[in-house]
């Protein structure tokens, strides 16, 4: 059973904290990868604390289209956006009127914080070519249920380069500036008067620590979500880490971006907090080939672990990602699940948390996970089945240990890309065991035609019906 909780008793509700990291791997956390050479303590100490998915998955292998289904809790391509991310001046992807985690949980009793990366579109003032980034902005993170943002508009390596408060930015541009070197690349755009590149997850920890120091002074009952924009290109570790973990420099921008979810974590002992929060830390998709590969190859480190593939495909490098969550008192200390879930899955499971139900019209892909995380035996998996989707908006169904990839070859980044993929004659259907093969190697779609047409047909049926998850939470 969910733990109940009423407005009339705010004080009980359990404050929400979300981390979500950009482009980080599954074999980059520790305790998910023995042979790991990036140690993630700080993860680690939630996975200690908490429990470790080992097979989360995000709704899409790049940032935008995730984003949209953890806030939504629906897939991203029932959007508008079918393929693809935003850019910095995208205009808003959420849609006039749809319920999000922040206005679901805001409409019961919640303050609600965003410090960190948007990418998911905001309307400036002008038009493209000659947008006004000093004059107030539209339809950004405070239109969707958030009472408070601090952070940027898209990926850090996207113009403008300013930091946002709510809806104005906290400095005009007084420069360009531009990156071309592989690992620490940006496009040239107008920067703020306060803005250097590596100042902003430095930037977004302190804005984080001190949004949690403001709400324990109240009795409110907050959600605090930080999509910190590391270690997502351009890859620059402070000086402090530099060096830190014996790889290359995105392992030692992992281990910064470890280093802020310490200090969040520290934020909430120090102001006795800790008890009544849930924490939860993942990642939008799988690690980027700007991590250099051929760099961590060599030492033993696979960003993407046992798994095929990475950002942007449809193999399970592309959106297998690290999970773990703390709720003291409610997830036991250790405990591992096997529990397929998906990051559109985030406000179903509030929903069952504080014991209200959402609208027909809400969360429409989202399954409530607080069964795994309270650990509870179930005799049949908490989702149908999972669809995922990369980077050219090819799809893919799981369910049990079928994989379907309508698709041939990555549908991504990977070898075979599309194009090569095409000139290879490569089947447009993949079919995969992922239990016993979980590196997608062997193509069984003939051998299984039954599979083959049942996860089409059920995959048909989401799309067509509007939904995946079942009405009733």
């Amino acid at each position: 059973m969910a733990p109940q909780a009423s407005i009339a008793n705010q004080s009980q509700q359990p404050n929400i904290v979300y981390i979500l990291a950009d482009d980080l791997g599954y074999g980059d956390v520790s305790c998910l990868n023995e042979n790991s050479k990036l140690n993630t303590v700080n993860v680690d100490r939630i996975a200690r604390t908490g429990v470790k998915f080992t097979d989360a998955h995000s709704g899409s292998a790049v940032c935008t289209p995730t984003r949209y289904g953890i806030l939504t809790g629906r897939y991203c391509w029932r959007s508008k956006l079918k393929s693809g991310v935003l850019y910095g001046y995208s205009e808003r992807l959420i849609e006039p009127g749809r319920m999000t985690v922040a206005s679901f949980l805001k409409r019961n009793g919640y303050h609600t914080g965003c410090v960190g990366k948007w990418h998911l579109g905001m309307d400036w003032a002008g038009e493209k070519d000659n947008y006004d980034v000093t004059k107030p902005i539209q339809n950004g993170p405070n239109s969707v249920g958030f009472d408070y943002f601090f952070g940027i508009s898209a990926s850090l390596d996207m113009p403008p380069y300013v930091y946002i408060e709510n809806d104005g930015i906290t400095a005009a541009p007084d420069r360009e500036t531009e990156n071309k070197d592989f690992k620490g690349f940006w496009r040239k755009g107008p920067t703020g008067a306060d803005f250097k590149h590596a100042d902003v997850l430095p930037k977004v920890t302190e804005k984080s620590v001190e949004y949690i120091k403001q709400r324990s002074e109240t009795d409110q009952p907050f959600f605090l979500y930080v999509p910190l924009a590391a270690p997502h290109t351009p890859i620059l570790p402070t000086k402090e880490f530099q060096g830190k973990s014996g790889t290359n420099a995105y392992g030692d921008f992992v281990l910064q971006c470890d280093d802020a979810v310490g200090q969040i974590l520290d934020a909430l002992s120090r102001h006795s907090l800790s008890n009544n929060t849930l924490v939860i830390f993942t990642s939008d998709n799988g690690c980027s080939p700007r991590a250099e590969f051929d760099e961590l190859e060599p030492l033993g480190h696979d960003p993407s672990y046992i798994y095929r593939g990475h950002k942007a495909d449809i193999f399970e490098g592309g959106h297998r990602i690290p999970f773990v969550a703390r709720w003291p008192g409610k997830i036991a200390p250790g405990s591992t699940s096997d529990e397929t879930i998906c990051l559109t899955d985030l406000i179903a499971t509030c929903s069952a948390i504080l014991d209200e139900p959402l609208p027909s019209d809400a969360g429409e892909d989202s399954y409530s996970i607080l069964p795994a995380l309270l650990g509870e035996e179930r005799d049949k998996p908490l989702r149908e089945a999972t669809v995922h989707h990369s980077i050219n908006g090819s799809f893919s169904i799981r369910q049990g240990k079928w994989k379907l990839n309508l698709c041939p070859g990555s549908g991504g980044w990977s070898d075979p890309r599309p194009n090569k993929a095409k000139e290879m004659d490569l089947p447009p259907i993949q079919l995969y065991d992922i239990e016993n093969d979980y590196a997608e190697t062997t193509n069984m779609y003939e051998k299984y035609p039954k599979v083959v047409e049942h996860l089409t047909r059920l995959l048909e049926y989401y799309q067509t019906s509007g939904r995946s998850a079942p009405f009733m939470r």
